[in-house]
């Protein structure tokens, strides 16, 4: 669960340019406010990225079974043929060595298919929480007056007054502890 919420240099640059644009003014009410969040800490602090991350283990640890069960089945065969080659006759060894490669051939294909449902759930489960974390830092960003919102990951430097991250765990997780509608 690694992806950004906000890419690359973009939000740099687009910092830097609202600092340049926005005019500056010895008003005290007319600040501009701006926060930072840590979206990697909310997608693995918040309940539902916790529970995300414990339902893909236990889809890993599933798929890890059945991938080692197949596994010994493989080495059984293997140890099998190894110990008859001597009293098989050239017909039957042929065919049991192609049903090990045929085996061989399986155990890779469900080692690739495994691996790909993995990744596809993972990536869903990620998409889903950064949904619902956009929604909820427009929202912030809206009722609370700011101007901008950045992800952390791309700020050298902030103050740690502007890192709403921890408002944001906070209020995601209320939002999925109520009973759905």
């Amino acid at each position: 669960m690694s992806k950004l919420f906000f890419g690359g240099m973009g939000a740099c640059c687009l910092m830097l340019v609202v600092m340049l644009v926005v005019p500056v003014t010895s008003h005290a009410a007319d600040v501009v406010k701006f926060g930072s969040i840590d979206v990697q800490k909310v997608l693995n602090e918040s309940d539902t990225g916790k529970k995300a991350k414990l339902d893909l283990e236990v889809l890993i640890k599933s798929k890890q079974s059945t991938i080692d069960e197949k596994g010994k089945a493989i080495e059984k065969l293997k140890a099998d043929i190894e110990k008859q080659a001597s009293v098989l006759s050239a017909d039957a060894k042929k065919n049991k060595e192609e049903e090990l490669e045929k085996s061989v051939r399986e155990y890779q294909r469900l080692v690739q298919d495994s691996q790909a449902e993995i990744k596809k759930k993972e990536a869903e489960l990620t998409e889903t929480i950064l949904k619902d974390i956009k929604e909820l830092v427009e929202k912030t960003g809206e009722t609370e007056g700011y101007a901008l919102i950045l992800e952390k990951g791309m700020i050298v430097y902030s103050n740690k007054g502007i890192d709403i991250t921890d408002t944001i765990l906070k209020k995601y997780d209320e939002s999925k502890a109520k009973p759905a509608k």
